[in-house]
């Protein structure tokens, strides 16, 4: 799994992981049991390995870096044979890339930075259901960010407050509303009440404004029926988007974003739950991957981070993430965490959302 003269093609996957390695163990070595577990490898030889073209399906640490100003972190660069993953499949791709690795034995901590995915690949992916220009085309606004808040107190009100929220701040000069990753529905509120309520907020502030207004119904819910059922209802009541948490999983949200792009709605993601795997500097996974996970998976509005309020916020690494979400083509950017060149192959823009 160490090949050093390995040639990377254009079809590959690549990705690059911060190794911290046990005391003891040859960067080198703990780069190639990375590859190894994460491809064709398991912890014992095994003779069926004999019935497959192994040289092929195996992945390749081709390179290792120390990690600068660090005594025992090093960044291994690894590709992948586009033919290990399914196509269309973000649950495949982390099943492979992120799915037992980060448990091994041989590494005392270990975090995916960044990946560069070959056009072939990309191509399988329906890609944001919207996209920014389109979204800026329904909603009729042009040359200025678009301006959100969230409803506070996120949980407690009734439904009927909470449409008074959304009308107050629509018509003081809101583009969005927004409910919270927490508010789904609750014994205090329930699903099809807020929606009345808030779409009635929103209808009252465009006959007063004239302007083209939306608020960000939460459709998560337990079940995909569940999802469907409200996200249908949103849209029966006129709303131009809904939103969907990062915790539903990566099915789900390619899921809600094939809907969304059937039915011409605008898809929010809400990045709930990423710092439980993404805010540890040397294990987890840097919120890059995230983002072009997602921009691939098809949602239109992302939280990217910002860098004042009450989150953590590099400026330099928010541009980068900035940057993943609306370039169609990314240069190599060391400041900013790119390690690799990416070609997006056409998939429409996310909008980012200065978010915290």
């Amino acid at each position: 799994y160490w090949d050093p003269e390995y040639v990377v093609k254009e079809t590959d996957v690549l990705a690059l992981f911060r190794v911290t390695p046990q005391p003891g163990v040859d960067p080198v070595e703990a780069s190639a049991a990375v590859a190894g577990e994460s491809s064709t490898a398991t912890w014992t030889v095994v003779w069926t390995d004999l019935l497959t073209a192994c040289d092929l399906y195996r992945a390749k640490a081709y390179k290792v870096d120390a990690v600068p100003n660090t005594s025992d972190q090093y960044f291994a660069f690894i590709a992948y044979d586009i033919d290990l993953f399914e196509e269309g499949s973000i649950a495949n791709l982390t099943a492979s890339i992120i799915g037992n690795v980060f448990g091994f034995k041989a590494v005392r901590a270990l975090r995916l930075e960044d990946m560069r995915i070959p056009v072939a690949y990309l191509k399988t992916f329906q890609g944001p259901a919207t996209g920014v220009i389109s979204e800026r085309e329904r909603m009729d606004k042009f040359g200025r960010p678009f301006l959100g808040a969230t409803v506070k107190p996120k949980l407690g009100l009734s439904g009927k407050n909470y449409g008074r929220v959304v009308y107050e701040g629509l018509k003081g000069g809101l583009d969005f509303l927004k409910d919270d990753e927490n508010i789904n529905s609750q014994p205090f509120m329930r699903w099809k009440e807020r929606y009345l309520y808030s779409m009635e907020g929103v209808n009252r502030s465009v006959a007063a404004t004239g302007e083209v207004k939306g608020h960000y119904l939460n459709v998560t819910a337990a079940t995909m029926e569940d999802m469907y059922e409200r996200a249908e209802f949103a849209q029966q009541l006129g709303s131009i988007i809904i939103m969907i948490d990062l915790v539903i999983g990566y099915t789900a949200i390619q899921t809600m974003g094939i809907w969304a792009r059937k039915n011409d709605m605008i898809l929010h993601l809400h990045r709930a739950g990423n710092s439980t795997y993404s805010r540890q500097k040397i294990h987890g996974m840097n919120f890059r991957v995230i983002c072009k996970w997602m921009r691939m998976a098809g949602v239109d509005h992302i939280h990217a981070g910002t860098v004042v309020g009450k989150l953590e916020g590099d400026p330099l690494m928010i541009r980068g993430f900035y940057n993943t979400l609306l370039l169609p083509y990314l240069k190599v950017n060391l400041p900013q965490g790119i390690f690799f060149e990416q070609d997006w192959a056409s998939l429409r823009k996310v909008t980012p959302v200065a978010s915290g």
